[in-house]
């Protein structure tokens, strides 16, 4: 009779284990209360601790105690959770227990910099099951940091190497003639000096003959 029931009993306890979200961080996780709109029987406010969520795009992740669910995302800026709720990515059906992630879900431009909630329902053979957790919208501007992409940083990358360009090309054939004139004209050039207009004065009287 134990043989029997031991398997009678694990089957119990996976169809009671809806589903887990494991990204973003929950408001909680309760199997006894996911059947409870909108949040599996926590409450969502103000004072919930949030975590940061990229507004063009995250990671949303679930854990699937069902051998089959469809998920339907959702986001609001309503902090309670009573109401403002969008649909931000297709329903998606899985098949087979375990984890399960949509690493790019993305949220309206209108979150930006705000707080707000991530919804997750599943509708499973045991019916509509839910979880949510807080989240804070991050995207912002820097125009510092906007200058080294794009137009800004292609006139930037432009103009250094025609600015140094010049000193290049025009560099050797300045610094010839002065490394010239001091050989002749350093106190140890004196003597190459004499020398080389001893050469060609008599390279001058040379050519009278």
């Amino acid at each position: 009779m134990t043989r029997v029931l031991l398997p009678l009993l694990a089957l119990a306890s996976a169809a009671t284990a809806h589903f887990s979200l494991t990204l973003p961080k929950p408001l909680g996780d309760s199997d006894d209360n996911q059947a409870t709109a909108p949040c599996g029987g926590y409450t969502a406010s103000s004072s919930s601790e949030a975590t940061d969520f990229h507004v063009e795009g995250d990671a949303i992740g679930m854990q699937n105690g069902h051998p089959q669910s469809n998920w339907l995302f959702r986001a609001t800026l309503d902090q309670t959770a009573a109401t403002g709720w969008t649909e931000i990515f297709p329903i998606v059906l899985q098949t087979g227990l375990g984890n399960f992630c949509e690493p790019q879900v993305a949220v309206p431009a209108n979150f930006t910099g705000k707080k707000g909630l991530i919804g997750v329902v599943a509708h499973s053979p045991d019916g509509l099951l839910y979880a949510n957790a807080t989240i804070t919208a991050d995207f912002t501007s820097d125009p510092s940091l906007s200058a080294l992409v794009g137009a800004g940083a292609d006139a930037s990358a432009s103009s250094s190497p025609s600015s140094g360009a010049p000193a290049a090309s025009t560099t050797p054939h300045s610094a010839a003639p002065r490394v010239a004139v001091g050989n002749l004209f350093s106190a140890g050039g004196v003597a190459a000096g004499l020398v080389a207009s001893v050469a060609a004065a008599l390279g001058g009287v040379a050519m009278l003959f």
